[in-house]
């Protein structure tokens, strides 16, 4: 079976790592484990690393402190693991960057979906191919986005980082200008995936984007909220 991606567990409960493996290792996937983050930084300067689940209580370093790292340092995708009832650190997670989470415990074909997804999304294939009827290029507000590098360009001219989940819920939202979106809509258009109860996984996105695109956050102009709807996207969206 086709290898489709290198992903690294990091997990001090090695059973968890070790099932996990062997059932990623069965979809094609190469995986490697850890179980801080000593080990985490060994395997990924041995060569890339596509994807990082990641749970968020080990000894040492924790989980937080690990996916802030990971931000700072690269693009790698990041899916959290929480226990239940760990909401705020699951926010906190996806504010620092990371592009999913999965609560314990978890179903491995539920996993499995989630690795799929956000490597779809990350993939250098994904980066470099523009999906059928997508914008190629598009300016909104005095900014530049290019939806085939991934590329976003300030009205100043700098180039502004974004991580998968925020360029894909940007994307969703220049693809959509103007269209007021349910949560549930954002969250199938930049994950495809639905909503659960209790998720909160868009919400903590637009604040991330707000903070890069609005010149005021606590007054956002660019991406608004409609109470009790969700979102709209309000820049007229030039094709370029």
């Amino acid at each position: 079976m086709k290898a489709t991606g290198h992903i690294l567990v990091v997990d001090d409960q090695k059973e968890i790592c070790e099932v996990v493996q062997q059932y990623l290792s069965s979809e094609g996937y190469r995986v490697s484990v850890a179980n801080d983050g000593g080990g985490m930084r060994k395997v990924m300067a041995q060569g890339p690393v596509d994807l990082v689940i990641l749970d968020l209580m080990l000894p040492g370093e924790d989980g937080l402190t690990l996916a802030r790292q990971l931000r700072e340092e690269s693009t790698v995708g990041i899916i959290i693991l929480t226990g239940r009832g760990e909401t705020v650190d699951r926010i906190i997670g996806l504010e620092m960057g990371a592009d999913d989470y999965l609560p314990k415990p978890f179903h491995l074909r539920e996993l499995l979906a989630r690795v799929k997804s956000v490597l779809r999304r990350a993939s250098s294939r994904a980066q470099k191919e523009t999906p059928t009827g997508a914008r190629a290029r598009a300016r909104f507000a005095g900014w530049h986005l290019d939806l085939a590098t991934r590329e976003l360009v300030s009205p100043e001219g700098g180039e502004v980082r974004l991580t998968t989940g925020e360029f894909d819920l940007l994307a969703a939202f220049v693809n959509n200008a103007n269209q007021v979106l349910s949560r549930d809509r954002l969250l199938d258009l930049a994950r495809n995936r639905e909503a659960g109860p209790f998720d909160r996984t868009i919400d903590v996105q637009v604040g991330r984007l707000r903070r890069k695109l609005e010149p005021d956050p606590a007054k956002p102009t660019i991406i608004k909220t409609v109470r009790g709807t969700g979102y709209i996207f309000t820049p007229t969206v030039e094709v370029l």
